[in-house]
């Protein structure tokens, strides 16, 4: 048996048969796109298509136990199968469609990254319950994660009870698949699939996103009182971009963009026309204006606030560093590695220099006003390689991993010399004599 993608010229044949005999018809691609033809001495057995996977399945999401960032931003490194076809009688040739499956998901990942530069990890697909059992998903190494709840999706935000539920099925596509795609640092020749566009996909839950966008309204705002976008919903934005990895102005307003009507009316956004449904997001002048003007002290406590609330345990690895929007907007963050989401925040004007608003005094500060980072290691860059950063992290319970380069020729020989027998991150037995 060979499985091979279809070239242009065969698409047309590919189509009809699907539309023919396949129950649902030849379907319509979307996202990244891929037809198999599965041959046996040259004639066409079956027949696949593979595209884009569902924006939200919990059973699925569950499996994985990856945070909605990282659904977001990986959402491609899930494929689904959307249709399967087998062209044999039935009964004609015995597993034939399980052994098209099991040879299918073998070549699909090199066959993926030659057409799309990526290589996926996961497989899903449905199987109707009312008209099949889904055996040879079954036989051939596919996992029933549960049942759909019966909706099909009408627009970009809307859905309707089709009262079908169907049946979840995934496949790994390699071992511990689930683990890699939560894990920090995903395999080389997955990472060009980590840039998924995830249109309406969120970094936090709903009431998480009320609760914010509650706490953020009662940040003074400095602008002119005819405005149009309440100071609460562009904060929210801003802060639910930042969670999901956006770090400047443009990424922030494409962020806005791609918000689903539905996720705009709970963030209270105003209305195109007075009579339409559809709601307007805030354009970069907005944004920028706001940033410029903004209290960010005040910003920073009302956030701050918020995710220690929020946080429920401290974790259990912090990242320090700063992030700056040209010159508009400076701050420092305590990040959780595992999520990236920030524990807390801190205005900052420069990343060095004397002043009190530079990212050293400004971190500094901020580590002061944590309570307890017992059970934590901090990490942070050579500029965070201070006596009274390092001191205010050992007073809270915490420890510390900080970068030291030949700048800072003291501290540098020190570490240098101290760990000149040491293997990296390796324990040396230590000789103990009788007092």
């Amino acid at each position: 048996m060979q499985i091979r993608v279809l070239g242009g010229r065969e698409r047309k044949r590919f189509d009809a048969l699907m539309g023919k005999y396949h129950y649902l018809g030849e379907g319509h691609p979307a996202g990244d796109t891929m037809r198999m033809v599965a041959e046996l001495d040259g004639q066409w057995v079956g027949l696949l298509m593979w595209g884009s996977a569902c924006y939200r399945l919990k059973p699925r999401d569950e499996y994985i136990g990856w945070t909605p960032t990282q659904r977001a931003q990986r959402q491609k490194l899930v494929v689904q199968n959307r249709r399967f076809l087998l062209l044999a009688e039935r009964g004609e040739q015995p597993n034939l469609a399980s052994h098209i499956l099991g040879a299918a998901v073998r070549e699909l990942p090199r066959l993926w990254d030659e057409a799309f530069d990526y290589q996926p990890l996961l497989a899903e697909t449905f199987t109707d319950i009312e008209a099949f059992e889904g055996t040879c998903y079954k036989a051939s190494g596919w996992e029933a994660l549960g049942h759909s709840k019966g909706f099909s999706r009408h627009r970009a935000d809307f859905y309707v009870p089709n009262e079908r539920p169907k049946k979840l099925w995934v496949r790994q596509l390699r071992a511990e698949a689930p683990a890699l795609l939560r894990a920090m640092q995903l395999p080389a020749e997955c990472r060009g699939g980590a840039n998924s566009d995830a249109d309406g996909i969120l970094p936090l839950h709903k009431p998480q996103i009320e609760s914010l966008h509650e706490v953020l309204s009662k940040v003074p705002d400095p602008r002119a009182r005819n405005r149009s976008f309440r100071i609460g919903a562009v904060l929210s934005i801003v802060t639910m971009a930042i969670f999901s990895g956006h770090t400047n102005l443009v990424q922030i307003v494409r962020f806005a963009n791609r918000l689903r009507n539905d996720q705009r009316k709970e963030l209270g956004l105003p209305r195109f026309a007075p009579h339409s449904s559809y709601r307007k997001v805030p354009s970069y002048k907005v944004f920028y204006n706001l940033l410029r003007k903004l209290d960010i002290d005040a910003f920073a406590q009302c956030l701050s606030a918020w995710l220690a609330k929020h946080s429920g345990s401290l974790p259990a690895a912090l990242a320090l560093d700063g992030k700056f929007i040209r010159d508009t907007v400076g701050i420092v963050c305590l990040v959780d590695h595992e999520t990236g989401v920030p524990r807390a925040m801190a205005k900052a004007s420069k990343k060095e220099g004397e002043g009190e608003d530079c990212e050293i005094k400004a971190a500094q500060r901020m580590i002061e006003n944590q309570c307890d980072l017992s059970n934590t290691l901090t990490t942070a860059d050579a500029l965070h390689a201070q006596r009274r950063t390092a001191n205010s992290i050992v007073a809270r319970g915490g420890d510390f991993i900080v970068q030291a380069k030949d700048n800072q020729k003291t501290v540098h020989c020190l570490a240098a010399k101290l760990t000149q027998n040491i293997s990296p991150l390796l324990p040396v037995a230590r000789k103990h004599t009788d007092a």
